[in-house]
């Protein structure tokens, strides 16, 4: 299929999904993963509509940023070593794996505009998972008040790949339930309004717990 069938498909889903939880889908914004895929395949994602690009390596972030540019926004989606910062960080807009404070030192030092970021949380307490503890998470944004290129968009986790609904329906819902702590505080640097969450398997379950972006990579870009 097409990606431009792919995303109908997709948006169907969303929208059935704001239906049943009464949100607008227009709030739900869909990041096409293209790491697996060829240029000319992210270029077909631009083409049929999708504003949202995620990358989760710097040398595939990079050379599909040479070719497409700001045709797109550009989220990097996976781990991001400190070292790799320098090579992503001029033309990335969206960081969603802000986990150390080590990397965002890295990011405060290279930046040259303000950095949105996710805070990557291991709702699932899954070993194999990057990510902060639940019961870190607050602190650790407190502690990013003096990193002034860093703005703290909101909070990301990834569910365990299972059929048990009810288990990825509580990952996403506890990401929510701690969203809503953080917005909470009213931090100027941390917003804290969007939720990174869901994936091809899982992003209508997401869409129903309160993601505002979800990360679609085989079934939409696919080929």
């Amino acid at each position: 299929m097409t990606v431009k069938e792919n995303l109908a498909a997709i948006q169907a889903n969303i929208e059935d999904a704001c239906r049943k939880t009464n949100r607008t889908k227009d709030k739900v914004q869909i990041i096409a993963v293209t790491k697996y895929v060829s240029i000319d395949r992210a270029e077909e994602a631009v083409k049929a509509g999708v504003c949202h690009l995620g990358e989760n390596r710097d040398d595939g972030f990079s050379q599909k940023y040479e070719r497409i540019g700001d045709k797109a926004t550009w989220h990097f989606i996976g781990t991001l070593q400190s070292r790799k910062v320098k090579n992503i960080i001029d033309n990335i807009d969206y960081i969603h794996s802000l986990d150390r404070l080590s990397l965002a030192k890295e990011i405060q030092k290279r930046a040259k505009k303000k950095i949105n970021c996710f805070v990557q949380v291991n709702t699932s307490e899954e070993e194999s998972k990057h990510g902060l503890h639940m019961n870190e998470c607050t602190d650790f944004i407190k502690s990013l008040k003096p990193y002034t290129n860093i703005e703290i968009m909101g909070l990301m986790t990834m569910a365990p790949y299972t059929k048990d609904e009810q288990i990825i329906r509580a990952c996403f819902r506890s990401l929510k339930n701690l969203q809503e702590e953080v917005q909470a505080l009213q931090l100027p640097f941390a917003p804290c309004t969007e939720l990174s969450m869901g994936m091809s398997n899982d992003y209508h379950i997401a869409v129903e717990e309160g993601a505002t972006f979800v990360r679609i990579g085989s079934s939409l870009v696919g080929e």
